[in-house]
């Protein structure tokens, strides 16, 4: 298949393009910059010029070719409502060029959108209206009009060598601050992927997926924050402290809101319908290893 895969110069997109070149189909990447394009080119994709905001470069991109997957996301939380739009805006043009084929197409949304009814977030759990990111409107919009549109929720922690998401921010924090923090007990707890895994995953919904589905690429179901901040503690030899939820908001910054909640989330019913094994280091593992603490960006999610 010729796969159209935005957000293919980033973190979870050079994943899922390297996954698809290397089981035989042909990716055409979308690029911002000349920089993005030549990453592109060097690792055997072909480029398409263009942007999230650029809605004819986003339709004509998915004319030509047998499916696309969608991670680019604006991360702007300063924007959020507006970047939300710009992404509700790209999934109905990308739809769109899809519309009246069975070519596939599939939209990554997060986790903590979901609407969780039982211990565990389910990939039944309905989108939670209260966000506003619309993503997963967007999509079941699609299907109702006879789009192959599927849903792939990712977790809070896409890791791996290069995550410039909420771990390394929660790095640069302890690193600054000079101890690392968890709030309350630290007892409430984060799923996680690694993003080769979650890469796999994209390729196995492209290849096999239904409808109207929603996908979890969860393989740790819930990681107790007070864990992920004991591993950061030892990586950077620094004290492990508990935060009060008034201390959190100081320490953290925004995002005390999202560490501080309790997120748990299964990927069995995926599992279940694609034979997805995720096969790669859970979370606690990754951090561990020595490439967290080379460097810690101030960067933001990469998805959620």
């Amino acid at each position: 298949m010729r796969v159209f895969v935005t957000g293919a110069t980033g973190f979870v997109g050079t994943a899922v393009f390297r996954e698809l070149i290397d089981a035989g189909h042909q990716v055409l990447g979308l690029a911002r910059s000349d920089a993005g394009a030549k990453s592109l080119i060097a690792a055997g994709a072909e480029v398409h010029r263009g942007s999230l905001e650029d809605l004819e470069s986003l339709r004509s991109g998915a004319a030509v070719t047998d499916g696309v997957i969608h991670t680019a996301f604006i991360h702007d939380f300063a924007n959020y409502g507006p970047a939300a739009e710009a992404d509700r805006r790209a999934i109905e043009t990308l739809g769109g060029a899809l519309a009246g084929s069975d070519r596939p197409f599939i939209v990554t949304s997060g986790t903590l959108l979901a609407q969780r009814q039982g211990p565990l977030a389910t990939e039944e759990d309905a989108h939670n209206p209260n966000f506003p990111r619309k993503s997963e409107d967007a999509a079941l919009a699609l299907g109702a009009r006879g789009i192959r549109a599927s849903v792939l929720r990712l977790p809070p922690s896409v890791h791996g060598k290069g995550d410039h998401g909420f771990v390394p921010r929660l790095i640069s924090i302890a690193r600054e601050k000079g101890v690392s923090a968890f709030i309350g007990d630290g007892l409430n707890r984060w799923p996680a992927v690694h993003r080769l895994d979650a890469a796999h995953l994209y390729r196995l919904v492209l290849e096999n997926g239904t409808a109207a589905a929603s996908y979890h690429g969860v393989a740790d179901e819930g990681i107790q924050t007070r864990e992920i901040a004991e591993a950061i503690g030892r990586g950077l030899n620094v004290p492990v402290v508990s935060k009060s939820q008034e201390e959190a908001a100081d320490h953290f910054g925004w995002l005390s809101h999202f560490f501080g909640i309790d997120a748990p989330a299964s990927s069995a019913l995926t599992r279940g319908r694609l034979g997805w094994r995720p096969v790669q280091p859970g979370l606690i593992a990754d951090l561990n290893a020595a490439h967290y603490f080379e460097h810690a960006a101030d960067a933001v999610p990469v998805h959620g």
